[in-house]
């Protein structure tokens, strides 16, 4: 209660005038051409400083949207669906299968995938028969290795199906 009493006693006209201060400052509207764009994995290079307006990614924290100036992040990709608006108003999907992505302050974008595929590219049949494999390599797995490996398959192979949905 005393945190209170205390608390209650500060000065308010110090804690306006600062209100007024920070709301004088300038404020910059969002360009929704000025974020810089990279996507890559070790096969290729997709996107190298595009402008594109948004882009929506998949990772172990939950899936979120990056638009310009965006807080800086750093997070680790999980498989799934990366999508990218690009600047002419076009959407592109791609499959990635895991990495990283980096916001930066100044507004620009890297996505570094260890695979990644453009959705249109994949082959139901192919992720069908590698799903049902992987999960077969689950079931007769005997260590731990063995299993965890089988795990991330199965994982990515559902991904990959849920993808194509």
């Amino acid at each position: 209660m005393s945190l209170l009493r205390s608390f209650s006693r500060l000065p308010t006209r110090g804690i306006s005038q600062s209100f007024r201060v920070l709301s004088s400052q300038h404020v910059t509207k969002r360009n929704y051409a000025d974020m810089s764009f990279t996507l890559s994995s070790p096969a290729q290079v997709v996107y190298e400083n595009a402008n594109v307006k948004q882009i929506d990614v998949p990772s172990f924290s939950g899936s979120f949207g990056i638009l310009p100036q965006h807080v800086p992040i750093l997070a680790a990709i999980k498989p799934g669906v990366l999508t990218v608006y690009e600047e002419s108003g076009s959407t592109k999907k791609f499959f990635v299968s895991s990495g990283s992505v980096s916001v930066n302050e100044d507004s620009s974008v890297q996505v570094l995938a260890e695979e990644l595929a453009e959705i249109s590219e994949l082959d139901s049949a192919a992720i069908r028969d590698g799903l049902n494999q992987a999960t077969q390599k689950l079931q007769s797995a005997s260590g731990e290795t063995a299993k965890a490996e089988a795990q991330i398959a199965v994982e990515c192979y559902e991904a990959l199906q849920k993808a194509l949905d």
